[in-house]
């Protein structure tokens, strides 16, 4: 690998789900870049792609029901078609997953220790005595007090907070160059979501591990992410640095996200600005632009291109939208402000 090839490249990426309704499509066409050290956040709304895409990075759809087209090159190596042998080496290894529901994704049959322990055996050929003493070293690494006993409990004797931390220490027992964390502070009040947060900017910068972050805040993202990927539809329709999208957004639709979200520095009487409309069906998406049924700047665009030409998004910073980069600016500064402090 040279200095200049990412470490994980997506390229024109697909995942249909054939359904008894017709074919789901459910990511259209998506491409990203991520480097060492680095975090992407992707955000959007629920059915927007974002859980989907990375599940196909790992291999995690089920082949008799999904079909994927595309590049997914981790390190070099590409996965998509890649046999299931390949993709268990690198699963738990190269690349890991913190999943979003702690509590159904622990099985409540084995303790905690044994599940951490389970995939350092696999990929390292450790002994039972040597993964048990790696899983209380992972635990006290996120910070489970009394590593040593709490190795034996099983997941519904931790709290919430602890079982995102036991999701985190299995993720991290072998050192994967890649962690995607999938919602990792869903359901958790505010003071857990900040340590689980700092936790893994912590571990990134031990390791300089490549973190996707997967959610629906953008409060989260604000000051965590390094790059940020906005989806809607299963395409990808925003991306650039973190202070670039929510500081100057470019597309109508991260406007919607931003405008949506109550702000400190607002009148307790200001009514919150939703977004009109519900996500399309990916079962049959609209033609042209998928969000222009529910964009308030289609007659800005004038004509019809929005409802019959495809905006694409393009390279480095940029938005998927018919509107100039001036008409971006000004309408954009007449509804909100950008979010950054």
């Amino acid at each position: 690998m040279t200095a200049t090839t990412p470490f994980l490249s997506v390229r024109d990426l697909y995942v249909r789900f054939a359904t008894e309704d017709g074919t789901v499509k459910a990511v259209d066409g998506l491409s990203f870049e991520l480097e060492r050290g680095r975090t992407l956040g992707i955000v959007g709304e629920s059915g927007s792609g974002k859980s989907v895409t990375n599940l196909a990075v790992l291999g995690l759809h089920d082949p008799r029901t999904t079909e994927i087209e595309g590049e997914i090159l981790l390190d070099g190596q590409e996965l998509t078609g890649a046999p299931e042998s390949a993709l268990e080496k690198v699963r738990g290894h190269k690349a890991a997953m913190i999943f979003q529901d702690s509590l159904t994704a622990l099985s409540p049959y084995y303790t905690v220790g044994r599940q951490i322990a389970e995939p350092f055996r696999k990929h390292t050929g450790a002994t039972r005595r040597e993964a048990r003493l790696r899983a209380v070293e992972m635990l006290k690494r996120v910070g489970i007090p009394n590593p040593a006993l709490r190795v034996d409990d099983y997941p519904h004797q931790f709290s919430g907070g602890m079982r995102q931390r036991a999701m985190i220490a299995m993720a991290l027992v072998c050192d994967p160059q890649l962690l995607i964390a999938d919602e990792p502070t869903t359901a958790l009040d505010v003071t857990v979501q900040a340590q689980i947060l700092d936790l893994l900017k912590d571990l990134q910068q031990q390791t300089g591990s490549a973190i996707i972050l997967i959610t629906h805040d953008l409060g989260v993202v604000a000051h965590t992410v390094d790059e940020l990927l906005v989806m809607y539809a299963g395409r990808a329709v925003e991306r650039g640095t973190v202070r670039e999208v929510l500081g100057a957004p470019r597309h109508p639709y991260t406007w919607g996200l931003l405008g949506s979200m109550p702000r400190l520095t607002s009148d307790v009487e200001e009514p919150l600005s939703p977004i009109p409309g519900a996500p399309p069906s990916l079962l049959a998406p609209p033609p042209g632009c998928p969000f222009h049924p529910r964009c308030a700047s289609v007659a800005a665009v004038g004509g019809d291109r929005c409802r019959t030409e495809r905006p694409e998004l393009p390279a480095g910073r940029g938005a998927a939208c018919h509107l100039t980069p001036e008409r971006q600016r000004a309408i954009f500064a007449g509804q909100i402000k950008p979010r950054l402090r």
